[in-house]
């Protein structure tokens, strides 16, 4: 019995079932994407093997608790007692809490639910008696689905067999076939049965002489204790966009006599005795709502474990004898620094008369005198698709930036260029916006070898033969996997071609409102010209030609007086929809800031820089003032880099109206940011750790202003419109930095373990020593803030739309993180593992489930957070050199990995 204990509370049974349970995780979230939700539930989530796995981690989490005596060390017993508290909840909500679906027509009562579970229901009539008997069934598209089952009534045995279940669209789950031999007395049917989760099944009846019995698979109908009508359904959207910006459902709860009316929309729940009604989603005619229903037992004792998490973990950050707060006295005593702060919160265009000769000598002309007059065009106003109000100027600044990689064109602003593309597109298809690689492509253009750029007329041969078509057909034919760089990049120049060609017609400069439009839609030049009835019409017609004319005709005193009737004419028409001043300036600003950008550059230059001081001066030994007053500069310089980085976020939070974390453009800019806040704030005084900082802030401010980045101030969907969700978001994209900041520093102290040598060179195994110690405080820190926002997000989700887990893939590998970085966190403790280049390979590849967590789930994984639905994307050439430096980086290290562990006073 005592070893059985032993076994059952020891640390390396931990270190497995951790391991079983993130493995596991990471492996179902594949399974879901190719073999659907259904799959990875049976085979993975609710499978017997998992839940029994994490019933034992809990287990094993409270004897190590009682073995090791935690509670003499009250910060690290709570946060582990809060993960107890977790489990527990969890367990109370998925066996005995109940979600459902509730779907309502305008103007009808409701009392029934759908469950979200399906089940095999069976319903007997026999001798003039009802008997029902469900059992609950999932299936996977791959593996044993058997099951028999047996309903016992008035002294007979019926017996329902698994056949065979079938799912449609390629295996991937949703509506199936389930065939089922169903067995009476010796007489037995086969059945066939449709159905899926979430939706009601069709009955199938089947008779055995007297007795009739009734089969059905799908989600069983559960009726409410009270009713609701739905009164009316609101839908808002956008100005002069289809997007929603909020629905509401206006119900009547109707409990006997007692009746009242709410108002349930998205993040704003109706509680009603022990149910909960979340807005979720609506008919296509607009005239039916559809209701979350949730009945959850586990509620607060969840809520209480995620307090108690929070507590701990700060807790623990704070408290000077736990293992963060023996690190940063160890940092403290092995290197000058000044201090260690946490901070949280924080068809094609005609062929016109003109040559690429007048071209030029337009563009000389237009250079010297267009700016007043573009940047007064620059300050319109323009509705987005997507039904923001913005200057004109930040779409120009867009396409100028997509088509030419850049703010500026031979020394015009991007006003004036998008402005003279506007106005003499027959010139303007000669300028040379578009950058190519492809030599094919070149060639297929007619251009030189040593050309580089491409003008929109280079496309077109003779007046309407576009040169890209067969390529173009035949690159989209292309599966994305397979596509090579000729593919790539004839799709990308189709589509720059297609926004210049968008651009001379004016049909993405939507700047004229329709008076009196219910929809508040705003039109560009043309769309104006053909909706508007009346005075209406001609105002806009002669607005447009004016401008045009003026702009065309380098008529500067004209042109501006057009731009003032139209400015007039947005006041009049559109005034509620104009952006405050106030923000309208700052935007400008902004845009012409270019501040990212122009960020990455710098970050990166100088990230290199440090790196080399950083090992000149550890190679050399001794400390000289040269490396002091490079510290102090870099220090200096990254604090106002910071200052800035810190100040562009703050633009782009005020300007937008939200936190600037609500897409992937904004989240890569400020786990850049955060990565900048751990170099700042954390030993300023050591080049490697300073050179990691800014590496790190660079690599993903470079990733953010990729192709495939989207920079552009949206509007946010509703369900985004909520404070948990903000919290959640910054606290876990703030980890991603310090996690960043441990990976490069723990490849850093592998280059170092190739210039190890303990009797030339004994002042590098220090340097390692030190390292290590900063990369396990980053990492502690970066864990701590992971683990409370990802927590946080169950109250999101579970406050938004009623459970606080999916399994969704992106929470999966969030999850899957967790459990990656508390195992190395926790390497220590087993001695044989308690070694530096243990910890810095395990750090520096660890990184790759938040990588995973980031951009695989968004780009290779289909679910609720993914950017794309599962079909593969192309990797990038560059991850597989990197990763094969980093392999070859671990290999050759390997030979000088006998350093002993780092020792600290007082270290248990």
């Amino acid at each position: 019995m005592k070893n059985i204990i032993s076994i059952l509370f020891s640390l390396k049974t931990t270190f497995l079932l951790l391991a079983i349970l993130g493995i596991g995780a990471g492996v179902a979230t594949f399974l879901e994407n190719d073999y659907g939700t259904s799959t990875a539930r049976v085979l993975v989530y609710y499978s017997w093997w998992y839940e029994a796995t994490m019933l034992l981690a809990g287990v094993n989490m409270a004897g190590v608790m009682v073995r090791y005596r935690m509670w003499r060390h009250p910060p690290r017993f709570v946060f582990h007692l809060a993960f107890l508290v977790i489990l527990v909840g969890a367990g109370i909500t998925h066996f005995y809490g109940r979600e459902g679906i509730l779907h309502i027509r305008e103007g009808f009562i409701e009392e029934r639910m759908l469950t979200s579970e399906p089940y095999l229901q069976i319903t007997i009539h026999d001798g003039g008696k009802t008997y029902y008997q469900e059992f609950p069934h999932d299936f996977a598209a791959i593996g044993n689905n058997h099951f028999k089952d047996t309903v016992k009534f008035g002294g007979k045995n019926l017996t329902a067999e698994y056949i065979n279940y079938t799912f449609k669209k390629k295996m991937r789950s949703g509506l199936g076939m389930l065939t089922v031999s169903v067995c009476l007395g010796g007489t037995c049917r086969e059945v066939k049965l449709v159905g899926q989760r979430g939706g009601k099944g069709f009955e199938k009846t089947l008779h055995f002489g007297d007795t009739t019995v009734t089969v059905e698979f799908g989600s069983k109908v559960v009726k409410l204790p009270f009713s609701l009508k739905l009164r009316d359904f609101q839908l808002e959207r956008y100005p002069g966009s289809m997007a929603p910006s909020s629905y509401a459902s206006e119900v009547t709860v109707v409990d006997g006599a007692k009746r009242f009316d709410y108002r349930i929309y998205m993040n704003h729940t109706l509680d009603y005795q022990k149910y909960k009604f979340f807005q979720s989603s609506y008919d296509p005619d607009e005239k039916g709502t559809i209701l979350s229903v949730n009945d959850d037992p586990g509620k607060w004792p969840t809520y209480l474990g995620y307090l108690l998490l929070a507590i701990g973990l700060l807790w623990n950050l704070l408290d000077r004898t736990s293992r963060f707060g023996k690190l940063v006295n160890f940092i403290r005593q092995s290197a000058p620094v000044w201090g260690m702060v946490v901070i949280f919160g924080l068809g094609s265009l005609p062929v016109q008369a003109a040559t690429p000769q007048e071209f030029a000598t337009y563009l000389k002309s237009y250079a010297q005198h267009s700016a007043p007059t573009a940047h007064a065009f620059g300050r319109l106003i323009t509705q987005s698709p997507m039904g923001r109000m913005e200057p004109v100027n930040s779409l120009d600044t867009q396409l100028l930036y997509k088509l030419h990689g850049s703010l500026s064109f031979d020394g015009l602003d991007q006003d004036q260029v998008l402005m003279g593309m506007l106005s003499r597109p027959e010139l303007w298809r000669y300028a040379k916006l578009i950058k190519i690689k492809s030599p094919k492509l070149k060639k297929v253009l007619g251009l030189a070898p040593a050309d580089t750029y491409v003008a929109f007329a280079n496309a077109f041969e003779g007046k309407n033969k576009y040169k890209l078509k067969s390529h173009i057909e035949a690159a989209n034919r292309t599966n994305p996997n397979e596509r090579g760089t000729f593919e790539r990049e004839v799709i990308t120049l189709d589509e720059k071609l297609n926004i210049i060609y968008m651009t001379f017609y004016g049909n993405l400069f939507r700047i004229y409102p329709l008076p009196n439009d219910p929809a508040k839609s705003w039109y560009n030049p043309l769309e104006a010209m053909q909706k508007f009835g009346g005075t209406f019409q001609k105002r806009v017609e002669g607005m447009t030609h004016d401008f045009i004319d003026a702009v065309a005709a380098a008529k500067w005193p004209e042109a501006d007086k057009a731009i003032a009737r139209i400015t007039d004419y947005q006041k009049r028409y559109g005034a509620e929809l104009l952006p405050d001043p106030g923000k309208l300036k700052a935007e400008l600003f902004y845009n012409r800031l270019h501040l990212f950008p122009r960020l990455v550059a710098i970050y990166m230059l100088l990230g290199m820089i440090l790196l080399l001081l950083g090992f000149a001066e550890i190679l050399q030994g001794a400390q000289k003032p040269f490396y002091v007053w490079a510290r102090r500069g870099a220090t200096a310089v990254l604090v106002v880099l910071f200052l800035a980085h810190t100040a562009g976020l703050g633009l782009r939070w005020y300007i937008s109206g939200h936190a600037p974390w609500s897409d992937a453009y904004e989240s890569l800019l400020y786990i850049s940011w955060s990565a900048m806040l751990a170099g700042v704030v954390f030993f300023r005084r050591s080049l490697l750790v300073l050179a990691a900082t800014v590496i790190i802030a660079g690599i993903f401010m470079f990733t953010a202003h990729l192709s495939n980045i989207n920079p552009q101030i949206t509007t946010l969907v509703p369900v985004l419109k909520s404070y948990w969700l903000t919290i959640h978001v910054s606290i876990i994209t703030a980890s991603y930095g310090f996690l960043g900041l441990g990976a490069v520093l723990g490849y850093i102290v592998l280059l170092l373990f190739l210039l190890r040598h303990p009797e030339r060179r004994p002042h590098i195994d220090a340097a390692i020593h030190r390292l290590i110690a900063v990369d396990e405080a980053a990492l502690i820190i970066g864990l701590s803030l992971l683990a409370i926002g990802n927590f946080i997000g169950g109250v999101w989700a579970n406050e938004s739309w009623g459970r606080y887990w999916g399994w969704d893939p992106k929470e999966t590998w969030a999850y899957v993180t967790i459990v990656a970085y508390t195992l190395i966190l926790h390497l220590r403790l087993i001695p044989r593992l308690d070694r530096p280049y243990i910890f810095a390979v395990a750090s520096f590849v660890t990184f790759a489930t938040v990588l995973m967590t980031y951009f695989g789930v968004n780009f290779y994984l289909s679910g609720m957070h993914s950017y794309a639905t599962g079909d593969p994307v192309p990797i990038p050439q560059w991850v597989y050199w990197v990763s094969g430096a980093a392999v070859v980086t671990i290999a050759a290290a390997w030979p000088k990995r006998g350093l002993g562990r780092l020792k600290m006073r007082n270290k248990r």
